[in-house]
């Protein structure tokens, strides 16, 4: 069974006075082991690696040179090198896709998304599994994803829907990663997300386009860089329009039907009632609907509701409702061809790569009553 992670704590403690040799010596057995592929992590990803200054990992670069194991360019990334080299791609090509949502709590496009995602894979002969890591991973929690990426022979992780300890256990690791998400601002991982900053930012201008001057924002408190990203748009998107007398609440909420009911029933009992919300998550805008009609509140008559995000269900209700979706037939594949590039090279820039939504007017959004702006 090839060893995937490779850590100082696996090996043999560090003889100081041959410690570049003995960093050489790691490097090898990784580069043996298949733990990357054509080229290396730069030389800060391999410090923090194993744990050694950058003059340590630049002589032990010397010497794999030396061997013709890999081939050092000046400004370039270091290219590996030799016979084990012939076959770029591994025998075993396999996938992780580590979440911690479950499925009963990932939506209907989330899931379309993954089983897409799992075919397209399926068409090049690539494997995959979905493994799902509890929220209260522990040290004993990320030892059974290791456990899971080592006994899977793991090329490389699409990391979904997990929290910043999660993103950050992976970019520490050597496996190449890509978050499907939003990455956390410490977090140093390529990433495919949707532009929930840009998305959250719009649906506030338009909601104030349309004469609304009370407006919430009902997101999940679970401290996912998406749902960050989404306060922040609309509080950017709000401030944009403070000279016109808008005032704007966000509403962060545990995730189930009660507890929404118990913010939804605080805001609209306030003297700051808003007419018109913002709803991340799929399922939550059906919780929402269900309480506005429960409290005698018409959607689009009396309260204007946009989703953030998309649902199929979305354009099989009347009046359909007002959401933002991604181009069909777009999103999936550019998803797979980073996931192959990942796995051929071995490294993506740690920078973000965004996809963003077009906005679907569907009939939930209104200009409000006379009465109700005041």
């Amino acid at each position: 069974m090839k060893n995937m992670i490779l850590s100082p704590s696996m090996s043999e403690p560090l003889n100081r006075l041959t410690l570049s040799a003995q960093v050489a010596a790691l490097m090898r057995k990784a580069i043996q082991q298949r733990t990357w592929i054509e080229y290396l992590p730069s030389e800060r990803r391999l410090c923090e690696y194993f744990q050694v200054s950058r003059p340590t990992i630049r002589v032990a670069l010397q010497t794999l040179a030396r061997e013709g194991e890999v081939e050092i360019r000046h400004g370039r990334r270091v290219r590996l090198l030799g016979a084990r080299r012939v076959m770029a791609k591994p025998q075993n090509r396999f996938v992780g896709i580590v979440t911690q949502i479950p499925v009963s709590q990932s939506s209907a496009t989330s899931q379309q998304v993954l089983s897409e995602l799992r075919a397209q894979l399926a068409a090049k002969g690539v494997a995959s599994e979905v493994y799902f890591c509890p929220r209260a991973a522990n040290r004993g929690g990320f030892r059974m994803v290791e456990d899971f990426l080592r006994q899977n022979r793991v090329t490389c992780c699409v990391v979904a829907g997990v929290s910043e300890a999660v993103q950050q256990w992976f970019a520490r690791r050597a496996i190449p990663a890509l978050i499907l998400g939003s990455c956390h601002e410490a977090v140093r991982l390529p990433s495919l997300d949707v532009d929930y900053r840009s998305v959250c930012r719009h649906a506030a201008g338009i909601l104030f386009g349309k004469g609304h001057r009370k407006i919430a924002l009902v997101v999940m408190d679970s401290g996912l860089a998406g749902d960050l990203a989404s306060e922040q748009g609309f509080r950017e998107g709000v401030a944009s329009h403070l000279g016109s007398g808008g005032r704007a609440k966000v509403v962060r909420h545990s995730g189930n039907a009660q507890n929404i009911t118990a913010k939804l029933d605080e805001l609209f009992k306030s003297a700051d009632a808003p007419t018109a919300l913002l709803v991340a998550r799929p399922r939550d805008v059906f919780a929402v609907i269900i309480y506005l009609l429960r409290s005698g509140l018409a959607v689009p008559d009396a309260v204007s509701l946009i989703a953030r995000d998309q649902d199929d269900l979305f354009e099989a209700v009347d009046p359909l409702i007002s959401h933002y979706r991604l181009v069909e037939n777009a999103y999936v594949p550019r998803l797979s061809r980073l996931l192959l590039k990942l796995m051929s090279e071995g490294y993506l820039p740690p920078e973000p790569t965004f996809a963003t939504p077009a906005f679907f007017t569907g009939g939930t959004l209104r200009r409000p009553k006379l009465d109700a702006m005041h």
